[in-house]
């Protein structure tokens, strides 16, 4: 990536490491409301795997002092995808926001800062999880930033690399053969986003008006989120071993999934 087109940019904005210590200073919302519940859900979880290596790095605008962007990455070991990745740092989520900072060399401002501490820390690389799906970025920033697509899955998942020294390339977990032990509807999640915490409850109360029959499922471990029945693994709703949904939906879209799931049993 030439930095050098953007050098008005760069120096516009602060990179902050936020960790258990700054975090009340630097809230990781997730450009969630702070006043929403889901906020303190995912506050715990991040205090809870700053233990294990998860970082966070925030941009941070000079003019503002908003937060305008964020990556979130750890130990390829600790990821929470169905992932191998053991080796490398894994990155989950990377967003910039609004719209007036994109296509500025933001995401790849960030990049370069993982790569660097992987380069740091010896490992073989860093790798990331994308889709062309809204709630996560898509392989085209990383592929500027010399990445490359290892493996794909279904519908539009890609396991992408940049890789440093050789060594063993992650690999899925082969999530479809999870599937098979879900019978009847699952909604399997965890509080690694705060969307999807902000979801559950909402989902939870339409189950219950309606008196469906769901399994809950909370994966609160990186190593049961490597073992998830989906990719993404941070959310799934699956009936008989099918996936009907495979990230978080608003209970609208809930509503609409199970009428036609029902219709087509008809």
């Amino acid at each position: 990536m030439n930095y050098d087109k953007y050098p008005l940019f760069m120096d516009s904005v602060e990179i902050i490491d936020v960790d258990e210590e700054n975090i009340s200073r630097y809230p990781a919302k997730c450009f969630l409301n702070v006043h929403h519940p889901a906020y303190s859900v995912k506050q715990e979880w991040l205090k809870d795997n700053f233990q294990h290596g998860l970082k966070i790095k925030q941009l941070i605008s000079s003019d503002s002092m908003k937060n305008i962007g964020f990556i979130e990455y750890t130990d390829g070991a600790n990821a929470w995808r169905s992932v191998d990745a053991k080796g490398y740092l894994f990155i989950h989520c990377l967003w910039i926001s609004p719209n007036a900072y994109k296509n500025k060399g933001y995401g790849s401002l960030l990049l370069k800062e993982v790569l660097t501490d992987a380069i740091n820390m010896g490992k073989a690389g860093v790798a990331v999880i994308t889709s062309e799906g809204s709630f996560m970025t898509g392989k085209d920033l990383f592929e500027k930033n010399g990445f490359t697509s290892i493996a794909s899955m279904p519908p539009s998942f890609h396991l992408m690399v940049l890789q440093i020294k050789e060594g063993a390339l992650p690999s899925f977990n082969e999530p479809e053969k999870q599937l098979k032990k879900y019978e009847g509807t699952h909604i399997v999640y965890s509080h690694q986003c705060p969307w999807v915490s902000r979801s559950i409850p909402e989902l939870q109360g339409i189950i219950k008006a309606q008196g469906l029959d769901v399994t809950f499922t909370e994966l609160k471990t990186a190593e049961e989120a490597q073992h998830a029945p989906s990719v993404y693994a941070t959310f799934s709703l699956i009936n008989n071993g099918r996936i009907l949904a495979d990230h978080y939906i608003s209970a609208k879209r809930f509503e609409n999934i199970i009428e036609k799931e029902l219709s087509r049993k008809k």
